[in-house]
């Protein structure tokens, strides 16, 4: 009973955290994508980059946050480290390249195609942008749930940023990690699935969430 109680806890902080953090991601990153799918040097130079930072390691990434929110480091007065709040803007940052990058190429496509139609046939601006994002709804909520599958699914910054504190900021991948080097294979298999069931839930949610919106 106890042991259950502990994976519903652990299961329910890892959604929140990761869920919060590709909220935040998607905040910024899909009016990026926007910006970035409009045809221009610059703009493709950037588009490149974030596509390359999407394989970045969890670990160093972590790294480097957390020598920026350590007390020695620059941020360190707003004593984050260890807390979920670190863990959310890491996941965050973590996965806004893949948010950028995958959203970028439906809205590329959206732009050439639903943009210029509107505006051609006397729409302004903001309705041109309206009908844009509308269209590729599908392909950015697809976007969207790959943020959140990389973000619940990694250690790296949850470990570094978090320091696995039960109770507090322990999510499934660190508790897996935990569970490993104790030799609990069995509630680590058990934690796995749960990370397992989530991602795939999410990606069917999104799919048919896709379909409705295309009725």
């Amino acid at each position: 009973m106890e042991l259950a109680k502990e994976v519903t806890e652990i299961t329910l902080r890892s959604v929140s955290v990761s869920g919060t953090a590709t909220l935040l991601a998607s905040l910024w990153s899909i009016p990026l994508a926007y910006f970035l799918a409009k045809p221009g040097r610059v703009r493709g130079a950037v588009a490149s980059l974030l596509e390359a930072l999407v394989g970045i390691p969890t670990v160093l990434l972590g790294l480097a946050l957390y020598m920026l929110f350590s007390r020695s480091g620059p941020l360190g007065f707003l004593n984050m480290l260890y807390t979920v709040k670190a863990v959310i803007v890491g996941q965050a940052i973590l996965i806004t390249p893949l948010i950028t990058a995958t959203a970028h190429r439906v809205l590329r496509m959206a732009r050439e195609t639903y943009e210029e139609m509107a505006l051609s046939l006397g729409a302004g601006r903001l309705q041109a942008m309206a009908i844009t994002l509308r269209e590729s709804t599908p392909g950015l909520l697809s976007s969207i749930v790959m943020g959140f599958s990389r973000a619940i699914g990694e250690l790296g910054v949850a470990l570094m940023l978090g320091g696995n504190i039960r109770g507090s900021t322990r999510v499934l991948t660190t508790a897996i990690a935990l569970s490993v080097s104790m030799g609990e294979h069995e509630l680590a298999l058990c934690l796995g699935a749960v990370l397992v069931v989530l991602s795939v839930a999410f990606s069917v949610i999104t799919r048919l969430l896709g379909r409705l919106q295309t009725l």
